[in-house]
């Protein structure tokens, strides 16, 4: 083989040939079966959680500081011990209501800044604390109340590269609708390429039922490319699951980056002042690469997580409005099907 077909086998991009308009693209509509979304969804919807809910980033806690959540309309207050371990409870004072994501960490213990209860996690006082855990990605609380499922001692988080050899990026963002809107938004992978051009090209699902190779639940298998510009393409094979009601991933099987998962965790907030239900959509990046070259990625993780962030953004702008407009439709008995 030539130096150069060797260069060119070593890289990740393909070359199209002749790039079609957007218009000209095969449509999809006819193989994105709203039945089969549909038991894709209830199959999601029927898998147990454990009563686990996404709080949001790691790093978003850090030592010190107590930080405010809402979950299913509840407050909750999550901060780190001495130990730098998570914990979480209810976010109101059970003395006189103070809010206690304004409260102070003192040594890790929480202390009440209206009166100076101090909380360091276990039950005092008709206040008891939330079973948490910390995947290292992700935080998550328990609420075996809102949940009404068999608690699990920890939540269900697919399988991921490793961390030590990987680079993290979480983005979050807030919409009108409930979770299962956003699930069913990810686990319609065949608008992809209509709905985000400027990302996504030459998408194929090549299977639509199956067990997963790489997660938990069945798996819808896309063969897609990700956009550089009209003719330089990066060209992967991804299986989309939903190993539990409020998650699905996307799990790179085959290219670039292979092994490397996209999370999309959805945790219902509760009714805004409009009445209207919020949900939060967590998006967690887990980058790898088989590369020698992806060593310097990783050293310049903090300035590629900003871009990856960015990237994110511009996809849920558009993907929340896909699921804001099909939760209007359902909650106003106009959804097709």
């Amino acid at each position: 083989m030539s130096t150069k077909r060797t260069r060119r086998a070593r890289l990740p991009l393909s070359l199209r040939r002749a790039p079609l308009p957007w218009e000209r693209q095969e449509p999809t509509w006819r193989a994105a079966s709203p039945r089969t979304i549909r038991a894709s969804l209830e199959g999601a919807l029927a898998r147990p959680s454990g009563n686990w809910y996404v709080l949001g980033a790691s790093s978003g806690i850090g030592p010190g500081t107590p930080h405010g959540f809402s979950v299913a309309g509840e407050e909750i207050v999550a901060w780190r011990d001495g130990e730098g371990r998570l914990l979480a409870g209810s976010g109101i004072c059970p003395h006189l209501g103070a809010p206690l994501a304004q409260a102070r960490v003192d040594c890790g213990t929480l202390v009440c800044h209206w009166h100076g209860m101090a909380l360091d996690g276990g039950p005092f006082a008709g206040w008891t604390g939330y079973p948490a855990h910390d995947d290292g990605v992700l935080c998550w609380v328990r609420l075996d109340a809102h949940g009404g499922e068999e608690p699990l001692p920890r939540p269900v988080v697919p399988r991921r590269p490793d961390l030590g050899r990987a680079v993290a990026s979480v983005y979050g963002t807030t919409g009108t609708c409930e979770p299962e809107d956003i699930v069913a938004n990810r686990l319609d992978p065949w608008h992809g390429a209509w709905f985000h051009p400027y990302s996504f090209v030459d998408l194929r699902v090549l299977e639509t039922s199956g067990p997963s190779s790489s997660t938990q639940g069945d798996a819808l298998v896309v063969r897609v490319s990700f956009r550089l510009t009209d003719r330089i393409v990066i060209p992967v094979t991804a299986e989309f699951t939903a190993p539990e009601p409020r998650t699905v991933v996307m799990h790179i099987t085959e290219g670039e980056g292979r092994g490397s998962v996209v999370e999309t965790h959805a945790t219902p907030l509760g009714p805004g002042r409009d009445g209207r239900p919020r949900t939060r959509v967590t998006e967690a990046v887990i980058a790898a690469s088989e590369r020698p070259g992806f060593a310097v990625a990783r050293a310049g993780a903090a300035l590629l997580r900003p871009l990856v962030r960015r990237a994110a953004g511009r996809l849920w702008k558009d993907d929340l409005a896909y699921a804001e407009r099909r939760w209007h439709l359902r909650s106003t008995g106009r959804f097709p099907g």
